[in-house]
Parts: structure tokens; C-alpha cells; sequence
């Protein structure tokens, strides 16, 4: 089973840059996006043989989420259930036979780490939810979340401390989640795999560089590690500040 995510930054910018190419040439069971940056109605998507799910943010032109899947789920879930942290299109479930599917666009900390506050609320409201999800079945979490893990994720970490998405704080949360029971797939397999990264800013031309972040997973619950067959980071793939990622799971 081939699963992907997508950080498009921008939908209808993405469908200018080869998006429908690359979608055809993939076929994956499952494509995740974030940040679509659409409302209802302002993109139609010919997809045959996918059935598409969208959530949209309250605020035009921002965040949201989308999930195309060949299997039609048993259900399918928009947010976490949180008013508070469910106006901006961040999370869509999926639950299928053998796991759930989450797509997740977290929440950025922001300059300053001004939404440092609400991040943190947001990750801990976040991981409840993944737990709750992980003592029914098995969890398949993906997307963009907004964090570089450990030294080895990022290309300047010295000078990046502190940093929106490399802050003491928002690297110990994701700590914590992995503690509860969860795999990074991509340094399971690849623990010391370095210049790995799948967003690079747009302000320092960083991709030509690779002066990037890796900041897009595919976080599995522990059971699910035997199943893993490959994690992969696409990044040569254009269209976007970020890359897709993607694993191979075998039933």
C-alpha cells in the first residue's frame, strides 16, 4: 500500500506546476494535502477511481486539508472534535479495515514564536486525540508538522535554535507523541541519513542549496513497524516550498 503527503502550498498554484502529472504518475493508494488554501467550490478535481475528501479553513485562502483515496473509508472525520482548533482545516481521519488514516497540517509557531502558546494547546489537545484513535486500531498519522525533530533534520540547526519549528518546546511535544506509542517511519529506517529535508525556504533560494527541514512524516503506531516496507522523501519533486513524502506498508 503506497500512501503520500503533500504540503501543495497552495492548490491552484501546485495544478500550474505539474501537480496532475505527478498525481497520475504516482498512484498511490492514499494522497494526503496540506495547506490546499481553497474554499468549497473553487477548484474542481477529476480523479477517477479516487474518492476526495476536503476539509476548508474558515479563513479564505488558508491552511486546509484534502485526502484522496482509492478505498472508500468506513468513515471519515474533519478536526479533532475541538472548536477551538477546528476552524482552519487542519485534520481529516480516514478509518479504514486494518488503521486510521490522519492527515495533519500543524499549526506554525509563527515569527517570534508569537503562537508558541496556541501551538502547544494544539499538540497536546493533538496527541489525546491520536491516542484515543491508537486503543481502537492501528494509526497512520502524515503531513506537515511544522517541526525538525532532532539536529540531524535540519541544515543549520545552531543558528536556527529557537526558531519557529526547531523551539525547545515544539521538538520535546513531538517527543512526547512518539513516546506514546509512535514510529517516525522515515529515521526508523534511516536513522542517520543526513542532508534529508522536505521544505526549503523561499526567502534564501535554500532549495538549490539544500539548506532545508525535514518537517513532512509519516509517524505510524509501533504495531505497525513490521508492516513498514519503505519510507521516502521525494525531493525532487517541484511545485512547492516542500517535497512529498511517502511509505510502503505491506499486509
Amino acid at each position: 500500500m503506497k500512501l503520500l503527503s503533500w504540503n501543495v502550498n497552495g492548490l491552484r498554484a501546485c495544478m500550474g506546476k505539474g501537480f496532475m502529472d505527478f498525481f497520475r504518475a504516482q498512484e498511490a493508494d492514499c494522497l494526503c494535502l496540506q495547506e490546499t488554501k481553497l474554499q468549497a467550490g473553487q477548484l474542481e478535481l477529476d480523479l477517477p477511481g479516487y474518492r476526495q475528501y476536503w476539509n476548508y479553513a474558515e479563513k479564505k485562502g488558508y491552511s486546509g486539508t484534502a485526502v484522496f483515496t482509492k478505498e472508500e473509508p468506513l468513515s471519515v472525520t474533519c478536526g479533532l472534535g475541538i472548536p477551538r482548533h477546528d476552524t482552519e482545516g487542519r485534520v481529516i481521519t480516514l478509518e479504514f479495515d486494518r488503521f486510521f488514516l490522519v492527515t495533519v497540517y500543524t499549526p506554525n509557531s509563527q515569527d517570534g514564536l508569537k503562537r508558541l502558546d496556541y501551538r502547544m494547546d494544539w499538540e497536546d489537545c493533538f496527541r489525546d486525540y491520536l491516542r484515543g484513535l491508537d486503543a481502537r486500531k492501528s494509526v497512520v498519522v502524515c503531513g506537515d508538522m511544522n517541526v525538525a525533530h532532532e539536529e540531524i533534520d535540519l541544515k543549520n540547526p545552531d543558528t536556527n535554535h529557537m526558531s519557529a519549528g526547531f523551539s525547545d518546546e515544539e521538538r520535546a511535544k513531538l517527543t512526547e507523541l512518539l513516546a506514546c506509542g509512535f514510529t517516525d517511519s522515515f529515521r526508523s529506517l534511516y536513522p542517520d541519513r543526513r542532508d534529508a529535508y522536505s521544505w526549503w525556504s523561499y526567502r534564501t533560494a535554500a532549495r538549490s542549496r539544500n539548506a532545508g527541514w525535514r518537517i513532512d512524516y509519516f509517524l505510524l503506531s509501533d504495531r505497525l513497524r513490521e508492516n513498514l516496507k519503505d519510507a521516502y522523501i521525494l525531493s525532487e519533486v517541484p511545485g512547492s516550498d516542500h517535497c512529498p513524502v511517502g511509505v510502503e506498508l505491506e499486509w
